[in-house]
């Protein structure tokens, strides 16, 4: 039987509602994260959450829009989309123009907000490396035809972001294309020979950076420097730790109150752990595995290439992002700065996350029958 393309007049209703409801939990533990530091640092208790809902309905709009947009619109418009990344992420870098926070110049000033171009071009990639896999994908077990100048095109943008410095991001981003490159039909050779190489470049940007080197030591024994480089992932596990089965209860939080380092960003998942406990930690969990395997649906089902790497891109960036998060909090890796999706503060983030999500859901909109 041969299968038929088709329109709905519905995205994936299930994908749809792991969104929102991870963006509610977020912004709720935004708030309970925050208010304490907000109250001490601006005088106002809501000052976290009411940007955090700014954010949350920018990126909602945004969300429905693109929703509407037929994802091939993406395809056309790819090497603009990815140019405009590419001069962003060289503007940030000039000095005057790029904002400066925690060590790092990733922000661009946009009146009383900032943008991070580098979330910007973490999506502008997978939709170009869409289009390049889904149009050329015959040249891809080709090294020097196909994976060499993707190759080529990911580290110099990693490259890019290593100058302002983010490790983190750049990190997500190099194994979101690895897994598209992987996908799209590389040659298991060529990977082996990356990885090689790539661990002795990991290595060289570890032990190039002295706060980088802190952070593996921090990692390996945290107790060694427990009020300095060790300070984070202690705060983590005290967090985590009486947080129990059930959890000591929403806005019972101690390590909010200023043990815990802005706690409604990078480790907001330690304090949802502390207050929620492992039942509310691992319905997070759950929501998150649900939106990879609603997500992976959606790639599958795709009716063309393109529509299968672009979905299969933004699951994988996600997805990724979520599971470095979650295991710096736990003490698994060393701490990297990279948030959780949907749930941390942050606006280029939580923004960008959603419009993405837009994308994904459009895409859900198409399938076979």
């Amino acid at each position: 039987m041969v299968r038929k393309e088709s329109v709905k007049s519905h995205p994936d209703y299930i994908l749809l509602t792991v969104i929102i409801a991870l963006l509610l939990l977020g912004i709720i533990m935004v708030f309970t994260s925050s208010y304490i530091w907000a109250e001490y640092k601006y005088d106002d208790m809501f000052f976290f959450v009411k940007r955090q809902l700014l954010f949350a309905s920018v990126g909602v709009i945004g969300m429905i829009i693109i929703m509407s947009i037929p994802y091939h619109f993406w395809m056309v418009y790819s090497k603009v989309i990815l140019l405009v990344c590419f001069l962003l992420l060289m503007i940030v870098l000039i000095p005057g123009i790029g904002m400066v926070r925690g060590g790092a110049q990733s922000w661009i000033g946009v009146g009383a907000f900032s943008i991070q171009p580098s979330e910007f071009v973490k999506l502008g990639l997978i939709i170009f490396l869409s289009k390049k896999l889904a149009t050329n994908q015959k040249h891809i077990t080709s090294f020097k035809r196909g994976f060499l100048p993707l190759l080529l095109l990911v580290f110099t943008i990693f490259g890019l972001i290593m100058l302002q410095p983010d490790l983190g991001t750049g990190v997500v981003l190099v194994l979101t294309c690895m897994v598209l490159l992987f996908v799209g039909g590389a040659r298991i050779l060529h990977f082996i020979g990356l990885a090689l190489i790539g661990s002795i470049a990991f290595i060289f940007l570890i032990l190039s950076a002295p706060y980088r080197i802190s952070r593996i030591t921090a990692f390996l024994n945290p107790w060694e420097d427990p009020l300095g480089d060790g300070f984070q992932i202690i705060q983590s596990l005290y967090a985590l730790g009486p947080g129990g089965l059930m959890g000591t209860g929403l806005g019972n939080s101690l390590q909010k109150y200023f043990y815990l380092p802005e706690p409604q960003t990078d480790f907001i998942f330690a304090i949802l752990g502390e207050e929620l406990g492992f039942i509310g930690a691992g319905f997070v969990i759950c929501l998150f595995a649900l939106f990879f395997w609603r997500g992976i649906k959606v790639s599958l089902e795709s009716p063309d290439h393109f529509g299968r790497y672009l979905a299969l891109g933004i699951v994988s960036l996600v997805t990724i992002q979520t599971l470095i998060n979650i295991s710096v909090v736990i003490g698994l890796i060393p701490v990297t700065g990279i948030t959780l999706p949907y749930l941390s503060y942050g606006g280029s983030s939580l923004t960008l996350t959603l419009c993405s999500s837009g994308i994904l859901l459009n895409i859900s909109k198409m399938t076979f029958h």
